[in-house]
């Protein structure tokens, strides 16, 4: 699924036919123009709502509504035209029952526009994505750090560590397949489980704080770009760090503002249109 042989955007049927073959590329957007940037790079592009800390500043990901996953998908769907839209079903809009969750990924993809939505949880949540899936709903998964389940979780930690944790992380993995998934995010899992978990199912796995074995891999963009300067998790790696870059144009900008210096001439209209 090389950008360059691409001549439509991905179907979920697609991704999952990619299991075990050129790993899979993904990053999150939640703008046009970051959407447009990476559409000829990205397998599926992920309207995360992870935006509600990168963009809005809160603190977690708990406070994001659909009306702000609705209105940074259909900005990202104006953006892309080879990678496929997957968009997440914040939290409180898929937990209380199967008949809640596809009235509002039913909403998510129709006003999206989206190809496929993706929730949180494992074997508890097996039963919704089966009742979604059955009703032309394609579902990508979310299993080991799950964020909307933080306060839970007792914070942002690797989740399957020891033998009954790594029992635990293998069955929401197979959970989640069984109940026809055609993708699974694996979070901050153990590189040997996480590998464990790649050859055991035959849906693809895409790894975020996982392991290179997985079938893809995906990042949030502001991350992997160096726009958080303050903060860098373990599993981030900077190709780029535009956020030192911005705050030095900043202050250069600022400096010349009181300094006079801009606008110069050049960036000044005439008072008279020069004569041809």
């Amino acid at each position: 699924m090389s950008a360059t042989a691409k001549k439509r955007a991905p179907l979920p049927v697609d991704i999952l036919a990619a299991k075990g073959g050129t790993p899979l590329v993904s990053l999150t957007a939640y703008t046009t123009p970051m959407a447009q940037m990476m559409d000829d790079h990205c397998d599926f592009v992920l309207v995360g709502d992870s935006v509600g800390m990168v963009l809005h500043g809160l603190p977690s990901t708990l406070g994001v509504t659909m009306e702000m996953m609705i209105m940074h998908g259909q900005a990202v769907a104006r953006g892309l035209k080879s990678a496929m839209m997957v968009i997440d079903m914040p939290f409180g809009s898929y937990e209380e029952s199967p008949e809640q969750a596809f009235r509002n990924a039913a909403r998510l993809m129709r006003e999206t526009h989206a190809g496929a939505v993706k929730l949180e949880g494992g074997v508890a949540m097996a039963e919704t994505i089966a009742f979604l899936v059955a009703r032309g709903i394609p579902v990508m998964a979310h299993i080991g750090l799950t964020p909307q389940s933080v306060n839970t979780l007792g914070g942002y930690k690797v989740q399957g560590r020891g033998n009954e944790g790594a029992v635990a992380l293998i069955a929401d993995a197979q959970a989640v397949a069984d109940a026809g998934a055609f993708g699974v995010v694996l979070e901050k899992v153990p590189e040997t489980l996480a590998n464990d978990i790649t050859k055991t199912i035959d849906i693809p796995t895409i790894g975020i704080g996982a392991s290179a074995g997985c079938d893809g891999q995906i990042l949030v963009v502001d991350d992997m770009l160096g726009l958080f300067t303050a903060f860098k998790a373990k599993f981030v790696k900077r190709y780029a760090h535009l956020g030192d870059e911005a705050e030095q144009a900043i202050a250069a900008y600022a400096a010349e503002v009181r300094a006079r210096t801009f606008p110069a001439p050049e960036h000044i209209f005439a008072d008279e249109a020069p004569k041809t």
